[in-house]
């Protein structure tokens, strides 16, 4: 068994010195050396600063949401230590009641948001794989062609699909949402997966190709594995963009109640509801605690994921 012998690895800070094997990728290098710039104490302090700055209005609209209507509109809620008078009604009324119906609202965001992400990330490791590893006539233009997309206006396309989906007969149905955003998400995608899959060793790849394995075998046996977290990483940034979304579901979703998600409801109530402060921020508590819970939960690949995909080895 050959035993590989450490290295030593500095960082651009003085004194940041680390044992690490001398065989690591220019990724992984590249990764440790920014690793080692945002773990200065300036850039600590610089991150809790914003930490505090994002957490303190996000606390502030989750106390507001169970505060009583009429202590909503008289006090503040930083005086909840000396007036910590709470209720659920608030949820109760907003998620249930006849005139409000987010309960809907948020199922519809989900059934929007989960084929929203399946679709584009099917489609581009197809393409990802035939521009990294499959030699064809065109394949640099096409690429550069897919990459330049990423600079199209959403707001050029939006009539011009909507034009489409009516004569296809496609207008109010989920169908218009999920095909526009995966339109919409399929140039970043593409690149990103791209570049990871570049940055797999081609030896990987020619060793299954003498082994007799077609396309479809190194795809799913070799390449798949290694690309869960660029896969995680785009999944949980077009899990957040279209859950927040409101542009997109407003134009394609936005006239009927059955598709619409809940942005589209809670910009309702910011609009027609301006005097009912406890059912807004119940709402808008509730819009925002889905992508909250899922990047917390889910922010080690997001940072992988951006970091091995922002360079190529």
């Amino acid at each position: 068994m050959t035993v590989i012998p450490p290295t030593t690895l500095v960082s651009e800070d003085e004194g940041d010195t680390r044992k690490v094997p001398s065989k690591l990728s220019r990724a992984d290098r590249r990764a440790l050396a920014v690793k080692g710039k945002i773990s200065s104490p300036w850039a600590s302090g610089i991150a809790i600063v914003l930490a505090i700055l994002w957490t303190v209005p996000t606390f502030g609209l989750f106390v507001t949401s169970f505060r009583p209507r009429a202590e909503i509109r008289t006090t503040g809620w930083w005086t909840l230590p000396w007036n910590p008078e709470l209720t659920f009604d608030n949820y109760q009324e907003a998620l249930f009641g006849s005139s409000t119906s987010l309960s809907t609202f948020f199922v519809n965001s989900v059934v929007i948001t989960l084929p929203a992400v399946v679709i584009p990330i099917s489609l581009a490791l197809l393409a990802a794989y035939a521009f990294a590893w499959i030699e064809f006539k065109g394949r640099n233009l096409l690429f550069v062609a897919v990459f330049a997309l990423q600079v199209v206006p959403i707001q050029v396309t939006l009539i011009p699909l909507l034009s489409q989906y009516v004569d296809w007969g496609l207008a109010g149905s989920y169908w218009v949402v999920w095909l526009s955003h995966s339109i919409f998400a399929l140039p970043l995608a593409i690149y990103l997966l791209h570049n990871f899959m570049k940055d797999i060793p081609a030896s990987l790849v020619e060793a299954a190709r003498v082994d007799g394995a077609g396309h479809v075998k190194i795809f799913f046996r070799v390449l798949l594995p290694l690309l869960t977290p660029a896969i995680a990483s785009f999944a949980i940034f077009q899990f957040l963009w279209v859950w927040n979304d409101l542009l997109v579901a407003l134009v394609f979703a936005g006239g009927t109640t059955d598709v619409a998600p809940l942005t589209v409801r809670v910009a309702e109530l910011a609009g027609t509801r301006g005097s009912q402060w406890h059912l807004l921020s119940a709402g808008a508590f509730v819009a925002m605690v889905v992508p909250l819970v899922v990047f917390l939960a889910l922010q080690r690949y997001f940072v992988r994921g951006l970091l091995g995909g922002a360079v190529k080895g």
